[in-house]
């Protein structure tokens, strides 16, 4: 399936500069700021320099039009602030980088992937091989559910 508006293909991939993270706040910004409501000092959390980043990039590879994050704490990674631009939404982007964003936990030996999910958005990690693992909470006024991942060990 192409992801690409006339025929280019988006990029994901691990973010390689300083100037890609900023638009990737930016676009977190628009995303759980902007459409969603979520306060700045809950969206910027203080754990974005120990992290992993992954950008999509639209064709061209100028714009960042995706991205999440990859914390990882021993044998345990945490997925979060997954997000895409609301015009490129639905054309597989956000499937495209959790399996990145989960090829990067088995790589660096994490036994499972969690992530807190918006209850509304559970389809796509479900697709992704995420199971639901708590009850419905809220977080920042939005309702969510833990879902986890087991990683199989790696050929080695």
């Amino acid at each position: 399936m192409s992801t690409g508006i006339g025929g280019g293909e988006v990029e994901v991939r691990w973010m390689r500069s300083r100037e890609e993270l900023l638009a990737a706040f930016a676009l977190r910004e628009r995303v759980f700021c902007g459409e969603q409501g979520v306060s700045a000092e809950e969206e910027i959390d203080g754990r974005d320099e120990e992290a992993q980043h992954v950008v999509a990039l639209e064709p061209g590879g100028e714009v960042v039009v995706g991205t999440l994050r990859l914390l990882v704490d021993g044998e345990r990674a945490k997925i979060g602030r997954v997000a895409v631009a609301r015009e490129w939404r639905r054309r597989g982007i956000a499937s495209r980088m959790l399996a990145l964003g989960v090829a990067g936990a088995r790589e660096r030996g994490c036994a499972e992937v969690r992530l807190a999910a918006q209850v509304a958005a559970t389809g796509v990690y479900r697709q992704a091989g995420f199971s639901v693992e708590s009850d419905t909470f809220e977080e920042a006024g939005i309702p969510h559910v833990w879902m986890g991942l087991e990683l199989a060990p790696g050929p080695g």
